[in-house]
């Protein structure tokens, strides 16, 4: 078994003690662009030797899981929108969170590292164009959220986290909010419990959500 994973994914995997040699860790930034996520992925498909399944630690992110195909390996799809129904445990979960409040960013430990990279980058538009202009960059990015939520999947301790994700609300106005989440499908994942949440994929056969 091979995981190839979004660093967010990973970061809970790792502290499950899911082997590190076993995983591909893909920056968490190319979810920014779905197709350099998708070209990505392909490649480490096709880079991937030895006779075993690939699990690809995404959802359907954007589409970006969408037509993957490999050659010599069956792979295995969570059945999730997005990396935020794996951390609370399953995609029914992320639904009825949605739809509690639809206006919400979340954050888990890994996702507070990934943003800790967009902070410098914040500093740096800060610097270059002064703090008007930064503010209305990071208003206009964030204008549809109502508040931030941190999910808390038990795995570490959450004090920097917590201290991350207060100082971003407060920065932003938004409220902020600490729940529960779940190891339920992580541990199925690397269990190989793969049942109807997973999209399994057998060789020469493309991903499909549909």
């Amino acid at each position: 078994m091979r995981i190839i994973a979004c660093a967010t994914v990973a970061e809970e995997l790792i502290h499950m003690g899911f082997p590190q040699e076993h995983m591909k860790v893909l920056d968490f930034a190319l979810h920014v662009e779905p197709q350099k996520l998708r070209q990505r992925l392909q490649e480490e498909i096709d880079n991937t030797e030895g006779d075993c399944d690939i699990i690809l630690g995404y959802g359907k992110c954007s589409n970006a899981l969408e037509g993957l195909s490999s050659r010599t390996h069956k792979l295995i799809v969570p059945r999730v929108e997005d990396c935020i129904a794996i951390f609370l445990g399953s995609q029914e979960e992320y639904l009825r969170v949605q739809r509690e409040e639809p206006g919400t960013y979340y954050l888990t430990k890994g996702w507070v590292i990934a943003q800790g990279n967009a902070l410098e980058e914040y500093s740096r538009i800060l610097e270059k164009y002064g703090e008007y202009r930064a503010r209305r960059v990071v208003g206009a990015i964030f204008a549809n959220y109502k508040r931030i939520v941190l999910i808390n999947t038990g795995n570490y301790e959450l004090d920097e986290s917590r201290r991350f994700a207060s100082e971003m609300a407060a920065f932003l106005g938004l409220a902020l909010e600490e729940i529960e989440g779940s190891r339920r499908l992580l541990k199925k994942m690397i269990k190989g419990q793969w049942d109807d949440e997973f999209i399994l994929v057998d060789k020469g056969l493309p991903v499909s959500f549909y």
